[in-house]
């Protein structure tokens, strides 16, 4: 019975590894594939042809539209963690009527679909001038990071001991010395996995960066590769798609395995005895 249950807990576990990692092993398959061998099914690698990847970057748009998502995701994570580590500070250790309903009130904001938004965010970034800058996707993406942001480190910063910060407040130190000396040391786990979680909606966001971008060189790379054509609109290049899919993923994957730890010890954060 023992048996049983180890056997079928493990091949629950190969059934969700395959499902989550299969698409993403396909896509660096066909990648390495062009002509007729792209719609062969199989499994295992014939042959490594890499002119997917030198054609994504021929032209020099490609690598220039990598920089622009690189961008605008590290801004909305400096600036979303700016903010929410302030605004946290106030809604989880400063006593003031209301709190509760204005932390609902932020959290609610990020209910909204994006589409329901569009219309008037897009005639705002046109009044403000920043229609085809990159300083629209980061202000439009705030809209959605810093709502999440604020609640889970306003979460976080509710179950740090009250007790370190009345030390604190004893020597002398103000809120933002608190804020910088007392707790974010130990927001640290806390801020990777929410800047992380920032950064990959940032980095993938589709809707806004097509609405906002006219230009290729100023588009970030989720609309670069929906955008990519063949020759006529009969050819799709389906391995220059999977080629440009895989360069972009590397980057998330890359982040995840170096802040692994960090990620881990954010989400079972909590457990802090006062």
């Amino acid at each position: 019975m023992r048996i049983a249950k180890i056997a079928g807990f493990y091949a629950l576990v190969a059934i969700i590894l395959a499902q989550a990692l299969f698409p993403f092993y396909y896509a660096v398959l066909t990648s390495l594939e062009s002509g007729q061998a792209i719609f062969d099914v199989n499994y295992l690698p014939k042959v490594i042809d890499l002119s997917n990847y030198r054609a994504a970057f021929e032209d020099g748009v490609f690598g220039r539209q990598i920089l622009n998502s690189v961008f605008v995701s590290t801004v909305v994570v400096i600036v979303s963690l700016g903010f929410a580590v302030t605004a946290s500070y106030a809604l989880a250790r400063v006593p003031f009527l209301g709190r509760g309903k204005i932390l609902l009130l932020i959290l609610s904001v990020s209910m909204f679909p994006q589409i329901a938004v569009l219309s008037g965010l897009f005639a705002l970034i046109r009044a403000m001038g920043l229609f085809n800058s990159l300083w629209s996707l980061v202000f439009s993406y705030m809209i959605f990071t810093l709502p999440f942001t604020v609640w889970v480190l306003t979460t976080f910063m509710r179950k740090l001991p009250k007790e370190i910060e009345e030390a604190a407040i004893m020597d002398g130190a103000a809120p933002l010395t608190i804020i910088r000396r007392v707790f974010l040391p130990l927001l640290w786990p806390a801020l990777v996995t929410t800047g992380l979680l920032a950064f990959i909606h940032a980095w993938n966001e589709f809707l806004f960066a097509l609405t906002f971008m006219s230009t290729d060189t100023q588009r970030t790379v989720p609309v670069a590769i929906a955008l990519i054509s063949g020759a006529s609109e009969f050819e799709i290049p389906w391995g220059s798609i999977m080629a440009a899919s895989v360069i972009v993923t590397l980057p998330l994957i890359a982040l995840v395995l170096v802040f692994q730890r960090k990620i881990i010890s954010g989400l079972t954060a909590g457990a802090v005895k006062g």
